[in-house]
């Protein structure tokens, strides 16, 4: 009986092995989970979980009782710590060695941390990531405190959204020129900065973090243009890393995360990954995609192609982030854009951000704009391109492109 071994319990392993079942994969199944809960939704962490709005069972994918009724075998609170592909052989926490005739690797992405010699192991310094960074930061964000967030991407941002409607003095901290610099255009960042300052955000571009201060809790950070702000905690977000280490314990390739080809095979042809920690091919160029969209889909293609379908991963590139009233959707990938053309609602704060190299519709940011949003996927998943100046046009029939 073949044995599928999937390591990792975020979206992408949890849709690994609901897809084998649903397509009728009879052979054994075992999800190696870190966590001591069933895989659950990330997005919501830093968002309605954080604010209360979420119960913990309603962030879980499944029921706990779905692994066991589709006979999977799901062992939480376990890690596989290396893997040896000539064996084929998993070994997992307390020296357990575990046969697979297919392995996938859905271990994800880690946080970035501050370096200890900055203050980055004092109390009161939280990260974003799982279900216990979460937990453990909640209790910190009451009303009149002060927080500074370091860190001006969509983590970062959200976090600031949070504390600011819980009542708290936020200050976020962005050491690049603007924020969302790396994956935004200035216009992006012109509406989520306005946004933010509305709600009373102080918002600190072009400044990094010098250092944290405290003796054994952080107390203070010190900004490199030298200004010293009196905090009471601090949040960081800048950014992720993508897990290769058992990876690089089997020997695979890896390449800005571990390598997939078009089916999500590694260089090993029985160990497959999906989700962010795979590197895959997009128009020619190897990225991430850190996304749920991505992650299901790529893994439930990988589940298709254990079964031997041979169905290549197209990824269609989509994201959203919420931020107070605010519903962010993106469609496409901005990378390599020329222009950026605005399309501005009937209403206050609708708005849409159309990227185009040349002439080439690239990607949209919507900003509680859910039709135009759509229009935009569909248009960039076609390939096509309309004239800027249609876009933009008040009175175009923005459905109507999708037909010309």
């Amino acid at each position: 009986m073949t044995h599928v071994v999937v390591v990792g319990g975020g979206q992408a392993g949890a849709s690994v092995v609901a897809k084998l079942r649903a397509e009728g994969f009879d052979g054994q199944i075992t999800l190696i989970c870190g966590e001591t809960v069933p895989p659950y939704q990330r997005p919501p962490l830093s968002k309605a979980y954080l604010l209360g709005e979420m119960a913990e069972e309603r962030l879980y994918l499944r029921p706990a009782e779905f692994y066991e009724d589709h006979q999977i075998a799901l062992r939480l609170n376990t890690r596989a710590v290396g893997i040896d592909p000539v064996a084929h052989v998993v070994t997992l926490t307390g020296e357990e060695r575990l046969h697979y005739d297919e392995l996938v690797l859905t271990v994800g992405a880690y946080p970035r941390t501050l370096p200890a010699e900055i203050g980055g192991m004092l109390d009161g310094l939280f990260l974003v990531r799982d279900l216990a960074d979460a937990d453990a930061m909640a209790p910190a964000f009451e009303a009149g405190r002060r927080v500074v967030i370091v860190g001006g991407g969509y983590i970062g941002l959200e976090a600031a959204a949070v504390a600011s409607k819980l009542g708290l003095k936020v200050t976020l901290v962005e050491a690049a020129d603007r924020i969302l610099q790396r994956v935004a255009a200035p216009e992006t960042s012109d509406y989520f900065r306005a946004l933010h300052q509305s709600h009373g955000v102080d918002i600190r571009e072009g400044v990094g973090l010098d250092r944290l201060l405290g003796d054994d809790h952080v107390s203070a950070a010190v900004l490199t243009d030298g200004d010293i702000l009196q905090l009471d905690f601090a949040v960081v977000g800048v950014g992720v890393t993508p897990s290769t280490i058992l990876a690089d314990s089997a020997g695979l390739e890896v390449d800005n995360g571990v390598t997939t080809d078009q089916y999500g095979r590694t260089s090993d042809p029985h160990i497959w990954a999906a989700g962010d920690c795979a590197s895959l091919l997009y128009h020619g160029e190897r990225i991430r995609l850190e996304s749920v969209g991505n992650a299901i889909h790529q893994a439930e293609t990988v589940a298709l192609n254990i079964m031997g379908r041979d169905e290549p991963y197209i990824a269609k590139p989509w994201f959203w982030s919420d931020q107070y009233d605010c519903k962010l959707q993106i469609a496409g990938l901005n990378r390599g854009y020329t222009d950026v053309y605005i399309r501005k609602g009937d209403a206050p704060g609708v708005q849409s951000n159309w990227y185009y190299k040349g002439t080439e519709l690239l990607a949209v940011d919507a900003m509680n704009d859910p039709r135009n949003y759509m229009i935009g996927k569909r248009l960039i998943e076609a390939g096509r391109s309309p004239d800027p100046k249609l876009v933009t046009a008040p009175a175009t029939d923005m459905k109507a492109l999708l037909k010309s």
